[in-house]
């Protein structure tokens, strides 16, 4: 036998020892408990929705149905193909529930035309649609047609599919027994995925609708289009990426030609495009049990958990962890980045949580959640249950922006130096970590603000040593005074937390403001140029401590790049800017007894 022919041999044992060892990871767990169908369900105005059904093969007793509805696609495709795992944890496929899975009107193998964020019309027709009904046809027609269902229902999902949770909360069906949104995309202009205080989450979008979210022609034979396609950026370095195609809004949505993407930077006001799309507003109290789930370090829709669970009713199970988006279904929860929590706390949430929480109402099995609320509390690293959110017996104190870069919280004195000021200049902007990549990075949440400290564009302000522990629960509200050159600008507030000894500056939270919403979301208002204004606004939720010896940091810049896009610094619609119109301003801070800058915490007792 000649070398190429022992060659070929050996390349054909090797493929053949592969393909065993893919066979030995097959899930064959699944495929041997449930039997999958796939349908086209009909919904009430001939619209038929493609549907996957796994139903255990134990006919000896009745299951409960798990229902998720998604815009991402239900892969894999076809009757033979099984998913690794049908629920939100391993322990749901083996207690045994009817798992459904369903493409969302327009995508995929659904028929019908996809609306991003389709609005809810609280009173349809017989032949209206929206995601409301698309869920309540579905449910009826799966307990008619599903052989072996108890009558019950859960509805779970996990940010755009979190939406469709609520939704189908809102279909008022009598069969839904329990229902988890997580991480429930809910206001896409007051601090979900689109818009933050009128700044555009740039990079997120972009990636969303360079790679997802491709509008297809109409039709069921159209073929579904690749989720895992990502969008060739041609290079890692994301933040000159965007500022070689940039700063123009415009001209960097000419790169991928996507509709949808214009559509969501167009709408640049909080305007009826935006509100018919917020489904808080339709939500209320309910008896049906919710539990509303969300990560304080959530990049995409930290504001939606919140929004949701206030919606609601204070009945509402809540939860919120130490997490990314979707890192309480991913992850062991453990760490985040270089931040670490001191245990599995993903775990936890869906062993000691989420699994009893729809055993409880689907199979009549043990009991709810004992606490209303279960929030980790970083810093402590430590789970606090509450009756509700945020906690009744927080103090507002405020953190006061000293001279000098200092932070107290005791106010400013007479004759301390009235401002600091800073040039904010589009050409070179604050980038949200210190090499962007082109794809966002999601620790950019607990990321080490050192970097940022050492630029000119950036006020740093830093507290004396903790003598004590200090806990915030709740909301975060800057109160500035400033004044800008331009006409409008961005003013970024960031709460840091520095450790002792390695000098970690971890990001706690931060929040663009883009000045000319300050009164108004809906009604945009110009900076007088140098004149001094008020800036309020509220920054989402935190549960944090800061522990003795560690020090309490501020930052306050006017970019924050590529997360979210430039500021012309001229009142003027961001997405009628062209190049021209990005120029540098001077801002100004301001911190006298009678112009008192700072950030009101909600401190708890100590």
């Amino acid at each position: 036998m000649n070398r190429r022919a022992r060659k070929r041999l050996l390349l054909i044992a090797l493929a053949c020892a592969a393909g065993l060892a893919a066979w030995k990871l097959l899930p064959r767990g699944v495929r041997a408990r449930y039997t999958k169908y796939e349908y086209m369900i009909p919904m009430r105005d001939g619209v038929r929705l493609f549907t996957q059904v796994y139903v255990p093969k134990d006919h000896t007793q009745a299951w409960p149905i798990l229902l998720r509805r998604t815009p991402f696609g239900v892969d894999p495709y076809g009757p033979d193909a099984f998913r690794s795992q049908l629920g939100p944890s391993p322990t749901f496929d083996r207690a045994g529930y009817i798992f459904v899975f369903q493409d969302v009107r327009g995508r995929f193998q659904s028929e019908g035309q996809f609306v991003d964020v389709r609005p809810h019309l609280p009173h349809p027709t017989p032949r209206e649609t929206d995601e409301s009904t698309d869920a309540y046809d579905t449910i009826d027609w799966l307990l008619k047609n599903i052989r072996g269902n108890n009558g019950k229902v859960g509805v779970w999902g996990m940010s755009y599919p979190g939406f469709y949770a609520s939704a189908a909360l809102l279909s008022g069906h009598p069969a839904i027994a329990a229902v988890s949104p997580q991480a429930p995309m809910t206001d896409l202009f007051r601090g979900d995925d689109v818009w933050h205080n009128g700044a555009f989450m740039l990079a997120a979008q972009f990636q969303t609708y360079s790679s997802y979210f491709r509008l297809r022609p109409d039709g069921p034979d159209f073929p579904p289009a690749d989720p895992g396609r990502g969008f060739d950026y041609g290079t890692e370095d994301g933040y000159h990426f965007f500022l070689q195609h940039g700063p123009a809004l415009h001209d960097i949505a000419r790169i991928i030609h996507n509709p949808l993407f214009d559509t969501n930077a167009q709408h640049t006001t909080d305007d009826e495009y935006w509100q018919s799309r917020d489904l808080s507003q339709h939500l209320h109290a309910t008896s049906v049990p919710v539990l509303a789930v969300g990560g304080w370090f959530d990049a995409e829709d930290l504001a939606g958990t919140f929004r949701t669970y206030h919606a609601i009713g204070r009945d509402t199970f809540f939860v919120m962890g130490p997490w990314a988006h979707g890192g309480w279904l991913r992850t062991p929860g453990s760490n985040l980045g270089e931040v670490q929590f001191g245990a599995r706390t993903a775990d936890y949430f869906r062993d000691q949580i989420l699994f009893p929480f729809f055993e409880a109402r689907l199979k009549g099995k043990g009991a709810l959640p004992a606490a209303k609320v279960y929030a980790f509390e970083t810093g402590s690293n430590r789970w606090r249950t509450y009756d509700a959110w945020p906690p009744g017996n927080a103090q507002q104190k405020t953190l006061y922006l000293r001279a000098d870069g200092k932070l107290s919280f005791d106010p400013p004195a007479a004759g301390e130096r009235a401002f600091d000021e800073y040039v904010s200049d589009p050409a070179n902007p604050v980038p949200y970590v210190e090499h962007p990549p082109a794809t966002v990075d999601e620790n950019y949440m607990v990321g080490d603000q050192r970097f940022a400290a050492k630029r000119r564009d950036v006020l740093t302000f830093v507290s004396d040593p903790l003598p004590h522990d200090v806990t915030v629960a709740g909301p975060i509200l800057p109160h500035l005074h400033i004044s800008s050159s331009g006409t409008d600008s961005d003013f970024v507030v960031k709460l840091i937390d520095v450790s002792p000894g390695t000098g970690y500056a971890q990001l706690m939270r931060g929040e663009p403001m883009r000045a000319k919403f300050r009164n108004s979301l809906s009604q945009p208002e110009p900076l007088v140029p140098n004149q001094v204004t008020a800036l309020n606004f509220a920054m989402p939720d935190v549960n944090h401590t800061f522990l003795r010896g560690h020090r309490i940091m501020v930052q306050i810049q006017s970019s924050w790049f590529p997360l979210t896009d430039l500021n012309p610094q001229k009142f003027i619609d961001t997405w009628q800017a062209t190049r021209a119109d990005f120029v540098p301003a001077t801002e100004r801070v301001y911190h006298t007894p009678q112009q008192a800058s700072g950030l009101v915490l909600p401190v708890l007792p100590q």
